[in-house]
């Protein structure tokens, strides 16, 4: 089995390129989703994080929001908090690698790969990449982004340069959807080739 870790800073179109993995059969495991499920309602963390972060859930579960409030610019929070989810996330890891045992490729998505170490524990790395104008375009469209909120996320986020310097493959997201998937394939067929194996 060959791990791809899959990374990317913010609206660079990892999560696309994810979906794109998915589609070409390739079993993907979202870091993301897995931190979603666990904050959700009834999810494990709720309790744990309200009571590292009062007032920070809800009925719904993890107030995303306001857990961004009560941690960004705090590194002294967000430790407290990857404390927390760093542990359940890697258990929801190790679940997936064993449903997936004989899958010859296997993508983690993980946003902050190079930020939290996730690099040692992959064979491959994939990094998404957009000019920096497209990613700004991106991200300033989504719903309670403000500039200051995007500069703070991606103070947190190793440069895309330093990534893209990293990477055993990157995958451009600037042009058409027909390019990137194209790439994708790329990706792909190289891995699954005899002699990558």
């Amino acid at each position: 089995m060959i791990k791809i870790g899959l990374t990317g800073s913010i609206g660079m179109g990892k999560s696309t390129v994810a979906a794109m993995f998915a589609a070409a059969g390739v079993p993907v495991f979202d870091a993301d989703a897995a931190v979603h499920l666990l904050q959700g309602p009834d999810g494990r963390l709720v309790a744990a994080i309200e009571a590292a972060f009062p007032g920070t859930t809800g009925p719904g579960g993890v107030d995303r929001q306001a857990l961004g409030k009560a941690v960004l610019g705090d590194d002294a929070a967000m430790k407290r908090l990857e404390a927390i989810v760093h542990p359940a996330v890697g258990a929801e890891r190790r679940a997936f690698l064993e449903r997936h045992a004989d899958a010859p490729v296997i993508v983690f998505d993980v946003p902050l790969l190079f930020e939290t170490g996730g690099e040692r524990g992959v064979d491959k790395i994939v990094v998404v990449s957009a000019p920096p104008e497209v990613q700004r375009a991106r991200v300033l469209t989504r719903p309670g982004m403000s500039a200051e909120k995007f500069d703070a996320i991606l103070a947190r986020q190793m440069p895309n340069d330093a990534k893209a310097a990293r990477a055993d493959f990157v995958i451009p997201t600037g042009g058409s959807i027909a390019e990137t998937e194209a790439a994708v394939a790329a990706v792909i067929a190289c891995l699954t080739t005899p002699e990558a194996r």
